[in-house]
C-alpha cells in the first residue's frame, strides 16, 4: 500500500452490535453490509459464527448479496489449550461460515494469559501461532487482533511483542494492536507503535481503539501517524461500554485534514458518510446525536447572530470543513439570540426573501417578533413551518382560514389492561358556516388532532391526507410546579412533505392546539388555499384561527 493509503475496517455489525440496547436483526446486518460496501470500506466484520444463531444466519445469507469490493470477515478467538486446530469448535465455526477471511484475537497481556486463561505465558504462544496458521491455510486471509496490546505492552513489553511475533510466524496478514480497555493515551500509543515497527519492520500494522477514556479517535490518528495503515472502528462509535473509535470522526480527519485516503474510500465516497451514519442509527433504533462531529444535525448549525453574519460572508470563519464534504448541510437557527443575518439567511433558505424583500424595517419586525416569542418559550429550531407563518403574520399576508369557537378534551381512564381513550370536541367557523365535531384518539393530542381536521375537512378536503407524525412536550419554565409553561413540538406530513410546528402555554392541551393549528394552516397555505398565500396581495391577517403569533 502507498504511504498515504489506508485500509478501512468496519466492525459496526460485530463490535457495534455489542452496544447496550442495540440488537441488529439478520436483515439489518445485511442492509448495513450493503451500505458499508457502498460507502467504500475494505473489510466488514460480520460477526462471530457459532456464537449465536443470528450470526450463523447472517453468514448463510451473505451469498445473496452482490458487493462491490468489500470483504466480509468472520471473528473468533484462538483455539483453546489442549485442542488441535481441526478439532477446535471456534476455528471450525470460522472456517464453516465460508467468509472472505478471518479475524482471530489472542491474548497479549500477561495478566489475561495467567489470570483469565490460567495458562503459562509460554503456552499461549503456540495457541496464537497455530490458530493463525490453520486459518491462513483454510481461508487465505487472516487478521490477528492483539487483544489488550497496549496494556500488555505497558506491563510486559517483551511478552506482548513475542505474541505478535507468534502471529506473524503463523502467517497473519495484519497485526492489529487493540486498546481493548480504552484507557490508553496518544503518547503511549505512539511509543508502542515505534517498538512494534522496530521489532517487526515488515508487518502491516492496524489499530483498534475503544473509547473508555474519550480518546479512541485521537489514539487512532496517533497510531496512523506512527505507521498504522489499517484502521478499525464503528460508525457512530457504537461498541461495548463507551464504544469504539468513531469512523464518522476518524475518516474525515484522516482524509480531509491529513491527506490520507482509503483503498476504496476517498473524498467522493466521504460525501455518503452522513447518510450512512443515519442509517446505522435508524437500524439500531437510536436517536441520532445532534452534536455528533461532522454528521450530526448540529455539526454545521449556527445560532449566534455574529456567527451567522460571518458565515454568510465566508463559511470558513466558523466551519472547519465544508458540510457537503461529509454529506451534511449547513443550518441557520432562529432564536432570541438571532440577529438580522440569521433571519435573512433563514428567509433565503425557506425561499421567503423575495416575499419580504430586503426591507430593513420588515426584517427588523420579524427579528423583534421572533425574540419576543422565544422569550415566551417558543423555539423555532425544528419548527420551520411555524417560523414561516410568523413571517407571514408580521407581513399581514396570512388569510383567515377559520375561526375557533371553542374546543374541549376529555381523557378517560379504564380498567387495568384496557387501552385508555381520549375524546375531543371542536367547533370552528369557516366563512360564516359552523362545524361542530368530535374525535377520539389514544391520547388527548391525537384526539384533538383528529377532531380539528374532521371539523375542517368538509371545507378543505386536502386535510384528509394529512397525518400527525410525532409530538414532543417539554417544560419551559421550571419554577412553578404544575403551573410551569410547556412547549409542544409537532411533526406533520401529507405523503409529499413533512413540517414542524410549535405551541407554548401553561396548558399542555392549549400548546398542542396552537401547534396543530399551525400545522393545518401551513398545509393549506402551502397548497395555495384561500387567497393563494404565497406572493398574492390583498389577503388579511388571521384573527381567530389560533394563537396570534
Amino acid at each position: 500500500m502507498a504511504d498515504k493509503t489506508l485500509e478501512i475496517f468496519d466492525t459496526t455489525l460485530r463490535d457495534g452490535g455489542q452496544s447496550e440496547a442495540v440488537s441488529f436483526s439478520v436483515e439489518d446486518k445485511l442492509n448495513l453490509t450493503e451500505a458499508l460496501d457502498h460507502l467504500g470500506v475494505d473489510f466488514i466484520e460480520g460477526g462471530w459464527p457459532g456464537a449465536n444463531p443470528r450470526d450463523d444466519a447472517y453468514f448463510e445469507a451473505l451469498g445473496g448479496l452482490s458487493l462491490g469490493g468489500a470483504r466480509v470477515l468472520a471473528f473468533g478467538s484462538t483455539m483453546r489449550a489442549g485442542n488441535r486446530p481441526e478439532q477446535d469448535p471456534v476455528l471450525q465455526g470460522l472456517v464453516g461460515a465460508r467468509p472472505d477471511g478471518a479475524v482471530v484475537f489472542g491474548k497479549t497481556w500477561d495478566l489475561h494469559v495467567e489470570t483469565a486463561l490460567g495458562l503459562d505465558l509460554e503456552a499461549n504462544l503456540p495457541l496464537v501461532r497455530d490458530s493463525v496458521a490453520y486459518l491462513k491455510e483454510q481461508l487465505g486471509l487472516v487478521l490477528f487482533d492483539a487483544e489488550h496490546f497496549f496494556d500488555g505492552f505497558a506491563s510486559h513489553p517483551d511478552y506482548a511483542l513475542r505474541v505478535l511475533e507468534a502471529a506473524a510466524e503463523g502467517g497473519a496478514d495484519r497485526l492489529v494492536l487493540c486498546d481493548t480497555n480504552g484507557g490508553s493515551l496518544p503518547e503511549g500509543v505512539g511509543a508502542a507503535m515505534d517498538a512494534v515497527r522496530d521489532r517487526l519492520p515488515q508487518a502491516v500494522l492496524g489499530i483498534h481503539c475503544h473509547n473508555d477514556g474519550g480518546l479512541a479517535t485521537a489514539n487512532t490518528l496517533a497510531a496512523v501517524a506512527y505507521g498504522a495503515r489499517h484502521v478499525q472502528g464503528t460508525l457512530n462509535g457504537l461498541g461495548e461500554r463507551c464504544g469504539n473509535a468513531d469512523l464518522t470522526a476518524a475518516l474525515p480527519n484522516l482524509i480531509l485534514k491529513l491527506g490520507y485516503r482509503g483503498v476504496r474510500l476517498g473524498t467522493e465516497e466521504l460525501e455518503r458518510l452522513t447518510a450512512t451514519s443515519r442509517l446505522v442509527d435508524e437500524l439500531a433504533n437510536r436517536s441520532p446525536r445532534n452534536n455528533q462531529p461532522f454528521v450530526g444535525t448540529s455539526a454545521f448549525a449556527h445560532k449566534g447572530g455574529v456567527h451567522v453574519s460571518a458565515v454568510r460572508k465566508d463559511a470558513r470563519t466558523y466551519e472547519h470543513v465544508s458540510p457537503e464534504a461529509v454529506g451534511n448541510v449547513r443550518r441557520v437557527l432562529v432564536s432570541d439570540q438571532s440577529g438580522k443575518s440569521n433571519i435573512v439567511h433563514k428567509l433565503q433558505e425557506l425561499s421567503l426573501l423575495d416575499a419580504i424583500g430586503r426591507d430593513d424595517k420588515a426584517v427588523g419586525q420579524v427579528v423583534e417578533r421572533v425574540k419576543d416569542l422565544e422569550h415566551q418559550g417558543f423555539q423555532f429550531e425544528g419548527a420551520d413551518a411555524s417560523f414561516e407563518l410568523v413571517v407571514r403574520r408580521v407581513l399581514g399576508e396570512l388569510p383567515e382560514y377559520f375561526k375557533l369557537v371553542g374546543f374541549r378534551v376529555l381523557d378517560s381512564k379504564r380498567q387495568a389492561g384496557e387501552a385508555s381513550e381520549s375524546e375531543a370536541t371542536v367547533m370552528v367557523e369557516v366563512g360564516g358556516a359552523r362545524a361542530h365535531t368530535a374525535g377520539t384518539g389514544n391520547g388527548p393530542v391525537n384526539a384533538l388532532d383528529n377532531a380539528l381536521r374532521k371539523a375542517l375537512v368538509g371545507f378543505y378536503p386536502e386535510l384528509e391526507e394529512m397525518d400527525l407524525l410525532d409530538f414532543k412536550v417539554r417544560v419551559v419554565s421550571t419554577g412553578g410546579g404544575t403551573d410551569a409553561s410547556v412547549r409542544v413540538l409537532i411533526e406533520s406530513g401529507d405523503g409529499h412533505a413533512h413540517w414542524g410546528t410549535v405551541g407554548v402555554s401553561y396548558n399542555v392541551i392549549e400548546a398542542a392546539y396552537q401547534a396543530l393549528v399551525d400545522a393545518v394552516v401551513y398545509k393549506l397555505a402551502r397548497d395555495g388555499r384561500a387567497g393563494h398565500l404565497f406572493g398574492v396581495e390583498g389577503t388579511q391577517p388571521a384573527t381567530a384561527m389560533g394563537p396570534s403569533r
